[in-house]
């Protein structure tokens, strides 16, 4: 982030006055916090899971399994329990509903304070987690997280687009994602020092999730409002105040006055999911839609949340599954700094199509290993293919660190028009959410029945969603959101069918996206 400041131009023309000011800095990394509290609960799952303490407590008919040496189970099937795997996606289904309520209090009540309400939702369901006596207080304190998964997802990114000045809004809003991949990091950190302290280790691992929550909801009180959500709920005077603070100059009239007339024809859109619908917006919102789905049918997810699981299955021993997941965490988080420097130099078709040639050959590579070496009743994999294991593993993630992760949040925020751009975050959050549970809590069970297949099922999805970018997603790098219609959906072989006729609310929706700056909910 460069020191100093600059004057970034706004669409219409107009050059607004902005410093990246210390508030600028201090707000957006408190609240890029709440995207360190989704990552440790992302990772630090996987971990306890696979822990024989937290096993032998609430899920003893798994424990027996795993530690019965004489058992005749698979290899694969070890870890199916549906109760184990409801564990890890309760959450992403308390997150799912939640976000629908998460929008309401974004828009009404504003940024700063649902990320409080996150913040309190964390701390509740944290306390609950490590202070478990039995299944359904666990299941009760991940749902809490998960409500607050909902919230901080809802409002964080929208905080740091608004608040942040115009140049380096991408940058930012890749900060959220690099938080999320930082906390995946610090978790398997976590349960790797846990793991060795009996019989409370896991008690600790989800207790410390307290740090990244409790970051969230100190920050959440610290910080100011975004001017955009002040303006919209009538607060003029405020709004124009914080802008000053944040663009560090007086001078903020130009940019004051395209939030106040952003504002105005905003709330003239009385029905925005009703919008979203409409022919004209059809190509975003599938899109959009196709990008989350695609996003967990990576098979990301399976592996980040069950990492330890998946290396104790494959024979790995307890302390060099969970070695193998602390790499794979820093794997993803050097990946994800690589798509910061290159999303807008080299575009994001060219990401995504690299990304799928290079998951899908690694996931083709290990269910070759495991297909051959992996007996359903044998001792594992040996010292040799298991390290092959673990890179081809690393592979797969660091090419989706640099390329589906950040880019499956990114390419809506930027595709939307404004009048629709709230109603398409939701439906993009919800979506995500959605297939996030279905995977969660599928996994363990797929694993069971597919085997090596797996990865053959996700690597074939890999294939369609290479094709569905090779043929319908156009480039939106260096393209302002105000020219998307005219540079890439008319220019775009099939989407520009859907572009054949302007109304009234057409040219409307045009005027609306020159408004820079206002409700650019990007993740």
């Amino acid at each position: 982030m460069p020191a100093g400041g600059f004057s970034g131009p706004a669409p219409s023309g107009v050059v607004f006055e902005a410093k990246i000011t210390p508030l600028v800095v201090i707000s957006c990394i408190m609240a890029a916090t709440g995207g360190l509290m989704f990552g440790y609960d992302v990772g630090i799952s996987g971990g306890v899971t696979s822990m024989p303490d937290f096993l032998s407590k609430f899920f003893p008919v798994v424990y027996n399994r795993v530690e019965d040496k004489k058992a005749h189970d698979s290899n694969y099937c070890k870890y199916d329990n549906q109760g184990l795997q409801l564990f890890t996606s309760s959450l992403y289904l308390a997150g799912l509903t939640a976000t629908f309520f998460a929008s309401y209090t974004t828009r009404k009540l504003g940024r700063r304070l649902t990320m409080l309400i996150a913040g309190i939702f964390f701390i509740f369901g944290v306390i609950l987690n490590a202070a478990a006596q039995d299944l359904a207080m666990l299941i009760v304190g991940r749902i809490l997280l998960g409500c607050g998964v909902g919230f901080a997802n809802q409002a964080v990114p929208v905080f740091l687009s608004e608040i942040a000045p115009t140049r380096i809004r991408g940058a930012l809003n890749i900060l959220f994602q690099l938080n999320v991949t930082i906390g995946i990091l610090f978790a398997n950190l976590v349960n790797y020092g846990t793991a060795k302290i009996h019989p409370w280790g896991w008690r600790l691992s989800l207790g410390l999730a307290g740090i990244p929550a409790l970051l969230l909801t100190v920050g959440s009180i610290l910080v100011v409002d975004t001017p955009n959500s002040l303006i919209e709920r009538g607060r003029f005077d405020e709004g124009k105040a914080v802008l000053m603070k944040i663009r560090g100059t007086k001078n903020v009239d130009p940019e004051f006055n395209e939030l106040v007339e952003a504002s105005r024809i905003a709330q003239e859109v009385k029905h925005p999911f009703r919008n979203l619908l409409k022919r004209r917006n059809r190509p975003q919102l599938v899109i959009a839609v196709c990008l989350q789905i695609f996003q967990q049918f990576t098979g990301i997810n399976a592996i980040m949340f069950y990492a330890p699981v998946l290396f104790n299955t494959l024979g790995f021993k307890n302390d060099a599954s969970l070695y193998s997941a602390v790499i794979t965490g820093a794997v993803n988080v050097l990946s994800t700094l690589v798509s910061i420097y290159s999303v807008d130099k080299v575009g994001r078709r060219v990401l995504l199509l690299e990304a799928g040639v290079q998951m899908s050959i690694s996931q083709v590579v290990i269910a070759i290993i495991l297909g051959i070496k992996l007996k359903d009743n044998g001792n594992g994999l040996s010292h040799g293919l298991a390290i092959v294991v673990v890179i081809m593993v690393c592979t797969f993630v660091s090419s989706f660190a640099w390329s589906w992760g950040p880019l499956g949040w990114l390419i809506p925020s930027e595709t939307f028009p404004l009048e629709t751009r709230s109603a398409g975050q939701s439906v993009t959050v919800c979506v995500n959410l959605l297939f996030t549970f279905v995977i969660a809590q599928a996994f363990l069970s797929m694993l069971c029945h597919f085997k090596f297949g797996i990865f053959i099922f996700f690597s074939s999805w890999v294939l369609v969603m290479s094709l569905f970018v090779l043929f319908l997603l156009p480039e939106t790098k260096n393209i302002p959101i105000e020219e998307m219609t005219e540079r890439v959906w008319k220019q775009h072989w099939y989407w520009k069918r859907f572009m054949d006729e302007e109304d009234d609310e057409d040219r409307n929706a045009k005027k609306v996206g020159k408004i820079s700056g206002y409700h650019n909910s990007q993740l």
